[in-house]
């Protein structure tokens, strides 16, 4: 995370520098553009061309104004700092507008009407290539994190804020082109709106998929009620969904209101609108990153050269037999196991791992172990761990049983598929580099159980999620109220 974010910071100083490179060299005048609403901006060109008069010319100096279908252009050079004011008449003596301009000790010309500024085309480029460039940045990270480096919080930021800096990216090109094009029609505080409506923007283009999603995360989450006793853990998926299309619901109307009032009252509730925007955003790039994680990682599959696999035990039956979940876990082991001991000849030690439960007549890895048996695995291929109580103690406990046969020997461990991102990251805290292969689960269970995966995350680091999103929610919030 911090290379990505010093990558990041580079490329906003390079920018930083391209822009002022381009104030010193390209940019130094500066054209007002003008779009006028009389017979000459439906193209019905009259004789003559426009005339422009100065109140100050000691502050700016005018070159020769130029009449265009639909708007007129006036390229000025700036003097000493002030105030002036342009007053721009058709060649038949009709005011066509007024337009107010400040010179800055620096020599940049302001543009009270469209907001525009010297080199303001190149700080909008700017804009652009940083948000594409931060989306590749991202996603070069995501890419690159292969193996046991997968299983990180930086790669569910990586997965989920990358695609919000790539939209991002595109709308800004699609702004910069239009304003390129038409620079009257499309003015700078059209641009200023595009850019701190980001979140805003965002999160009307991903509705679709965030509704479709809410759907389909109810159907299964309904289908689980039927099958499993009603439990709160077992309604997490149709909350999630319900909370999905209240807050799109929500942001719809916030963005589809007619703001009446006061500069100050538009202005604020059109920063409240961002922030709320920015918020909902954040948790849907969240939830993006986590989703894409997760089903990758349940889909990896570990090269066949491992010396060990871990087994994750859950709870099983009195009678010692194993129930699906856990049954599916050891089966996806075996699978493996036997797979590559046919391609490569190697016979990997299995390392069934969970500790014995206050329900249960023995340690889960010694269930696990009586089924590996029966299945015809040798005895000397099974190494028991029957201390742990959760998945870090899994994870930290055959990690010793590893290092006192084959310190640094190359390990996978086998869980059910929604768990295997998350196992990883456990993993991970144990000192335990691992790839992580997944059992199948049925359909209606995995996407509730994803769920508890995803809040499990975020619960974790809650902290550093608050201080982020707190981050965000400044930036935007400030953009809101300087730009709107």
């Amino acid at each position: 995370m911090r290379r990505a974010a010093k990558q990041i910071v580079v490329c906003a100083l390079a920018l930083i520098l391209f822009c002022v490179l381009c104030r010193l060299t390209v940019f130094r005048g500066y054209t007002v553009n003008v779009p006028i609403l009389t017979r000459a901006a439906a193209g019905q060109q009259t004789d003559g061309k426009p005339r422009a008069e100065l109140d100050q010319p000691e502050v700016l100096r005018l070159g020769e104004a130029t009449m265009h279908t639909g708007y007129i252009s006036l390229p000025v050079q700036p003097g000493q700092a002030g105030e002036a004011d342009i007053f721009l008449f058709s060649p038949q003596g009709e005011e066509l507008a007024y337009l107010p301009l400040r010179v800055s000790r620096l020599g940049t010309v302001f543009d009270y009407q469209s907001g525009g500024f010297t080199g303001d085309t190149a700080v909008l480029i700017a804009v652009t290539l940083f948000w594409l460039a931060v989306s590749a940045i991202m996603l070069w990270h995501y890419f690159q994190a292969k193996g046991p480096a997968y299983y990180a919080y930086t790669t569910i930021y990586f997965a989920g804020f990358s695609l919000f800096a790539l939209v991002t990216g595109l709308l800004m090109l699609i702004v910069t082109l239009r304003h390129l094009a038409r620079p009257a029609e499309f003015n700078m505080y059209l641009a200023y709106s595009a850019i701190q409506n980001a979140s805003t923007q965002y999160m009307l283009l991903t509705l679709p998929l965030m509704v479709a999603f809410a759907v389909a995360m109810a159907v299964s989450n309904i289908a689980l009620l039927r099958h499993e006793r009603p439990r709160p853990q077992n309604a997490l998926g149709l909350a999630v969904s319900v909370l999905l299309l209240a807050g799109e619901a929500l942001g719809l109307y916030l963005n589809g209101r007619n703001l009446m009032g006061a500069e100050w009252e538009i202005r604020l509730q059109d920063t409240l609108e961002n922030v709320y925007a920015t918020v909902f955003v954040y948790f849907e790039c969240m939830l993006a990153g986590a989703v894409i994680c997760g089903v990758k990682a349940a889909r990896h599959q570990p090269a066949p050269d491992k010396d060990f696999i871990v087994i994750l035990g859950c709870w099983f039956r009195r009678d010692g037999s194993l129930p699906p979940l856990l049954k599916g876990r050891v089966d996806r082991a075996l699978a493996f196991w036997h797979q590559q001991k046919e391609q490569t000849g190697k016979e990997a030690i299995l390392i069934p791992s969970g500790g014995q439960g206050r329900d249960e007549p023995m340690p889960e890895a010694e269930a696990m172990r009586r089924y590996l048996l029966s299945q015809g695995v040798p005895e000397d291929k099974i190494r028991p761990e029957t201390q742990s109580q959760n998945t870090y103690q899994n994870m930290a406990y055959s990690r010793q049983i590893i290092e006192s046969i084959a310190p640094g020997g190359k390990t996978a461990f086998a869980t059910t598929n929604y768990h295997v991102f998350r196992s990883g990251l456990w993993a991970s805290q144990a000192g335990l580099p691992a790839e992580g292969i997944g059992g199948k689960t049925r359909w209606w269970f995995w996407p509730n159980a994803f769920m508890r995966e995803c809040a499990s995350l975020l619960q974790k680091r809650w902290k550093q999620e608050l201080l982020l999103l707190l981050l965000l929610v400044a930036f935007f919030g400030a953009l809101s109220v300087v730009a709107g």
